[in-house]
């Protein structure tokens, strides 16, 4: 089973990487962000990708410029998030057939991000859009774009997000902060997925 789950590692450092990484995906999260405002960013990216890259999707967030696309790509990353539409980046990031994920709130920057190439779209910031607001969006989006709620969800209301429409989501300082162990990581991926499957339940 693929669940539709990013985890975003933002402060993560490389000397723990890999180890919370190995906890997300033996609780069965496979998707993996490591913002680049993180401590050396690329090297955690690298180990990431040279442990895990057939067992998850291994890449990089809070990517904001082009030339980072291919930083990120050189380190094994196969992933582009970003918290806006820029078109360069998207661009570039299809060019190196990665998967492409810039952050749209709008119709406008939604439209915009799907005109140049993105694989899906983060909503960012979910809790400021709302389940209502996200409905009136969906409306509007192509029945087949994924969009991934980030920013204020959590397990507690990954039902109402599925119910409206959105594929999945993207979880930061619910899941990882600076200073958490592994074990209290592995703990909170696993509350945190079977949140996922019994809400995707609830609307099958």
């Amino acid at each position: 089973m693929v669940r539709e789950l990013i985890a975003i590692l933002r402060g993560v450092a490389p000397h723990e990487a890999v180890a919370i990484a190995e906890e997300l995906i033996l609780s069965g999260i496979t998707k993996i962000e490591v913002p680049l405002n993180s401590p050396k960013a690329y090297e955690s990216i690298e180990n990431l990708a040279n442990r895990f890259s057939d067992e998850a999707i291994i890449g990089a967030g809070t990517v904001l410029r082009k030339n980072e696309v291919a930083s990120v790509c050189n380190a094994g990353g196969k992933m582009i998030v970003s918290p806006n539409v820029n078109v360069d980046v998207i661009r570039e990031t299809k060019k190196l057939k990665m998967r492409s994920y810039p952050g749209g709130f709008t119709a406008t920057e939604c439209f915009g991000a799907i005109d140049s190439g993105s694989d899906g779209i983060k909503l960012f910031p979910a809790f400021l859009m709302g389940v209502d607001g996200f409905k009136a969006l969906r409306a509007v989006l192509p029945p087949s774009l994924s969009t991934y709620a980030v920013g204020g969800v959590e397990p507690s209301n990954f039902a109402d997000w599925l119910a409206c429409g959105v594929t999945g989501f993207g979880i930061g300082n619910y899941l990882y902060k600076v200073g958490d162990t592994v074990s209290s990581v592995g703990k909170k991926a696993k509350k945190i997925v079977s949140a996922y499957d019994d809400a995707s339940n609830e609307i099958t």
